[in-house]
Formats: C-alpha cells, sequence, structure tokens
C-alpha cells in the first residue's frame, strides 16, 4: 500500500478530540479525493500525513516519497530553495562553486549537480521563470506561492502526491496545467478541494465523517449522487416521522375527549342516584387511574418519537445548509448601468489591459476574466467608482452595489458575531429578529460571542451574507471577487444558491468555471 493508516486519533491542543480510530489503505497509483463536511479534519488529516503534526494515536505509513502541497504556505520568509527543501543542497553547491570544497558541502550536494538548473526548469514549467531561488516567498503573489508549491511535484517527481486546495489562487491557465498534471501523473494521489473540476478527475472518493472514514468507488458526482439517495432517503423518514407524531398526537386528543365523556356520565349517574355513591366514588377513581396510565404512555410514546424527528430534522440541516436571501432593488431589465468606452488602467506608459469598451444592464450575469496580475480587481474598483481609468471614459448610472471580496473584509474580526450582526444591522431589525437571522445562518447562541477571527472560511461567507442581508439598502449590483477561495464545499453550494435567487445584476470575479456556470453568467469580460 502507498498510505496506509491504523487506529489513527488526533486531539487538538484544547483537548478537542477531532477523530479517532481513523483506518485507511490507498494503493501505489490510486487518486483520491478526500471529503468531508468542514470542520471534520481533512486539512488535519494531510498535515498528519505530511508530518507536520503529531498524531494522538495510531500510525501512518507513507511507502514512497511524498510532496505536500499546503492550503497556506506556512513561514513566508522562507526562500524559494527553501519551501522548495533543496536550500541546503543549493547553498552547498553555490559553495562548491566559489572554492569552498568541505566535505559537507559534498554530503550535502549528493552529486545532485544540476540543482540550479533543476529549480530553474521546475519554476520555468509553472511560469515562474522571473523568479530566482533566493527571493522569500513573502515577496510573492498568492497564485505565485501556490506555483512555488506545486513546481515542488515537477522538481521532485514523488510517489506520493498530498494537496490541500491546490487551485486556490490559481488562474485558468494553471488551473488548466494542474487538471494535466493530475491526469497523467502515476503518483498515489489524495486530494482536498473545492473545485468540483479537479475533484471529478480523481476516480475515488473518501469521505470523512464523525464516525470515521468511508470510500465511494466513482468521482465526486458520482459520490454526490450516492449522498443525494440519503438525504432522499432521509427526508421520507422525517415525513413518515411527522405522521406518526401527528397521529400520536390526535390519539391524546381522541383519548382526552374520552375520559372527559367518561367523567360527565359518571358524574351525571351520582347526581340522578342511580349509582350509589360510594360505587360511584370508585368507579371515577378507577376511571382517573386509567386513563393516566394510558395518558403516560401516549406523552412518553409522543416524547420518543419528537426526540427523533428532532434528531432526523437537525441531520437533514447539516445536509441541506441555509439560503440567506440577498434582496435585490426590483430595478428593471435592461437598463444601462455602466457604459465604458476603451478604458484602461496603468502607470505610466504602461497598461493593465487592453482597452475595454462593454456595457452593464440590469439583470446581467457578468463575469470579468483574465490572468493573475491582469488588473480585474482594478476594474472593479473603476466600476465601483473608487478609481478613475487612465485612458477612455466611463458612465455610470446612480446605482447601489454590494461588495464581497476573498477576504471578507466587510467582517470585523475583532467583534463578536453578534456585535457585527449588530453592526450591519442598517434595516433596525428588532433584536429578536436578528437572533433568529443567525441561528438560521447556523449560529446557535452558544457561538455569538466567538470573535470573527476565529471562523473558518465558510462561516465567514454566512456572517458576510449575513450583514450584506441587514443593511438598509438592497443593492443593484452583487460584486463578487474570488468568492470561492476559502470555501469549503457545501459553503459553495450555499453561496450559488443564495446567487442564483438574487433577483439583481451579478458581476463576478473567478477562475472556477464550474462556479460561474452555476451562478448564470451571461456576459464575459475579458482582460489581455
Amino acid at each position: 500500500m502507498s498510505i496506509l493508516i491504523r487506529s489513527l486519533a488526533y486531539i487538538h491542543p484544547d483537548r478537542e478530540t477531532l477523530f479517532e480510530n481513523i483506518n485507511l489503505a490507498i494503493a501505489k497509483g490510486e487518486k483520491a479525493a478526500l471529503v468531508g463536511f468542514n470542520g471534520t479534519g481533512k486539512s488535519t488529516l494531510l498535515q498528519l500525513l505530511a508530518g507536520r503534526l503529531q498524531a494522538t494515536g495510531g500510525t501512518v505509513t507513507l511507502s514512497e516519497p511524498f510532496w505536500y502541497v499546503p492550503q497556506q504556505v506556512g513561514n513566508t520568509n522562507q526562500t524559494i530553495a527553501e519551501a522548495l527543501q533543496v536550500g541546503k543542497k543549493l547553498t552547498a553547491f553555490r559553495a562548491i562553486l566559489n572554492g569552498d570544497v568541505h566535505p559537507n558541502h559534498f554530503v550535502e550536494l549528493h552529486d545532485d549537480w544540476e540543482i540550479e538548473e533543476k529549480i530553474k526548469a521546475s519554476l520555468a514549467h509553472w511560469q515562474l521563470q522571473y523568479l530566482e531561488p533566493q527571493q522569500t516567498m513573502s515577496m510573492l503573489s498568492g497564485g505565485e506561492k501556490a506555483k512555488v508549491m506545486l513546481a515542488g511535484i515537477t522538481l521532485h517527481q514523488p510517489g506520493i502526491i498530498l494537496l490541500d486546495e491546490p487551485s486556490n489562487h490559481l488562474d485558468t491557465q494553471s488551473r488548466e496545467q494542474l487538471y494535466r498534471l493530475i491526469e497523467t501523473s502515476k503518483a498515489t494521489i489524495l486530494a482536498v478541494s473545492h473545485d468540483r473540476t479537479l475533484l471529478n478527475l480523481l476516480p475515488l472518493t473518501i469521505e470523512l465523517s464523525a464516525v470515521g472514514l468511508e470510500r465511494f468507488g466513482g468521482n465526486y458526482d458520482f459520490y454526490e449522487s450516492q449522498k443525494q439517495q440519503d438525504i432522499d432517503a432521509l427526508q421520507a423518514r422525517v415525513h413518515e416521522q411527522t405522521k406518526i407524531l401527528k397521529q400520536a398526537k390526535a390519539k391524546v386528543r381522541e383519548l382526552t375527549e374520552q375520559r372527559q365523556q367518561q367523567e360527565a356520565r359518571g358524574k351525571a349517574q351520582g347526581n340522578s342516584g342511580s349509582l350509589p355513591r360510594i360505587l360511584a366514588g370508585r368507579r371515577k377513581a378507577q376511571a382517573q387511574q386509567s386513563s393516566a396510565r394510558i395518558s403516560g404512555v401516549q406523552d412518553e410514546k409522543i416524547s420518543q418519537i419528537a426526540a427523533k424527528l428532532s434528531e432526523q430534522r437537525a441531520s437533514l440541516q447539516t445536509y441541506q445548509p441555509p439560503v440567506i436571501m440577498l434582496k435585490s432593488s426590483g430595478l428593471h431589465a435592461g437598463k444601462v448601468l455602466i457604459d465604458a468606452r476603451e478604458i484602461s488602467f496603468g502607470y505610466g506608459e504602461i497598461s493593465l489591459w487592453q482597452p475595454l469598451t462593454f456595457q452593464v444592464r440590469s439583470g446581467y450575469r457578468v463575469q470579468v476574466t483574465g490572468a493573475n496580475g491582469s488588473g480585474k480587481t482594478t476594474l472593479l474598483s473603476i466600476l465601483m467608482g473608487q478609481l478613475q481609468p487612465t485612458t477612455g471614459y466611463i458612465s455610470c448610472a446612480a446605482f447601489s452595489y454590494a461588495y464581497l471580496d476573498q477576504e471578507y473584509t466587510l467582517i470585523d474580526e475583532k467583534l463578536g458575531i453578534f456585535e457585527q450582526a449588530q453592526q450591519c444591522n442598517s434595516r433596525l431589525l428588532p433584536e429578536h429578529e436578528l437572533r433568529s437571522l443567525l441561528v438560521y445562518a447556523q449560529f446557535p447562541a452558544e457561538t455569538w460571542n466567538l470573535r470573527c477571527a476565529t471562523l473558518s472560511g465558510g462561516e465567514k461567507l454566512k456572517l458576510a451574507l449575513c450583514c450584506l442581508s441587514l443593511r438598509h439598502v438592497a443593492p443593484d449590483i452583487l460584486i463578487l471577487d474570488e468568492p470561492t477561495n476559502n470555501l469549503d464545499l457545501q459553503s459553495m453550494e450555499m453561496l450559488i444558491r443564495t446567487v442564483r435567487d438574487f433577483g439583481g445584476t451579478l458581476i463576478l470575479i473567478t477562475h472556477d468555471a464550474w462556479f460561474a456556470e452555476q451562478t448564470g453568467i451571461n456576459s464575459i469580460i475579458r482582460l489581455t
């Protein structure tokens, strides 16, 4: 086996058990997606495999050399060579070239006399030929950091590849290159990702949940179809339990009415003197005891059914994240909101893109495309009136907009969840409605004092959408700048449903073709 996990357990430093008794075997050359709800420990499991974390119990065995591409590059003070794990070897090589023939340098180099050329070739393979190995990672953009880590695969040719959200920050060209690598590689691959295109390239799906790891013999589309069958079955059980609960409550009402009728008849007989008073009293007491016993049995039955129904509904809510509605202004379709003629932006004589001419009308769903560094976010700043183009002219009608970037900067990370919602509540909703909104968005009362800085990407998205929904002015345009970079699959589904239901104009920057398709894009602005 290429990857073997036995009885693995991990407890967080705060003593919370993330998982225990995890077992998994992945054969040489298998390519698998690791999926699961947010917080189940997918990234932690990859870090355990890569030796970045120490397991609480159990063992992990990797039978071949591996390369790990993390979601976030940890030490950005590293040089590129150090991030590629060849820093010492490159230092030894250069020391020897400069005449230092200390034996330790030759041991470190291990006869790899072409190391410098290999590093440069690996970087060039990912369109990073302009970078030098001694540059620090802190000087690079998010996309460049991601490609440096992918260049490690090219450099080391590992037998096992561990990928944690590898397509984050990559532009379309680099994503396509990553997809080709996954398709053609002979290595064993285990990947965590929210990129549906990437997931569907992997013929095996492994789900991590509270009960352990479960293999599904197919790609993500197959896995999703299997899970949908589970959801359908759960919905059927909820429907059946609701029906049973209704019947049980009806039975209680029927018994209550019968008891009341019996008591009324007994009282009438006692008052008429047709029964001796002692006998009438005994019958009344027996009837009350019998009624109480039956009522107790029915109450217990109802309590059990209600508890089971509550548990099933909670499970269903886990599978079906909430849709947070963003009301649009209701502007009529077809109104020209933005009219741009030959616009560009640059510094000095260097323009970020070729002159653009386009219109955005109300009801349009527009995607802005272009390579990393082409100026997509700058164009959004122009459309929002924060910058002026350096060439051409732009005319904008009076419109309102809601803007959501990939870092969710509308959220103040120093605030608690409830404080953040209060701060955004320009609609002046009563406090009980504000609390209800947070509970609906899966922020129960016990989480309201948590600082926003502690939230995951998916949780920040939910809170950001809540904040946008609390604004007094409904937007004409919803503007999203790489909104999926830090999301899990369930949060992506929630965002898709929210955007689909938004009735206004959409302007979107994303390199995720599947996400763009799901949001109903019907117009594209290309930056070249």
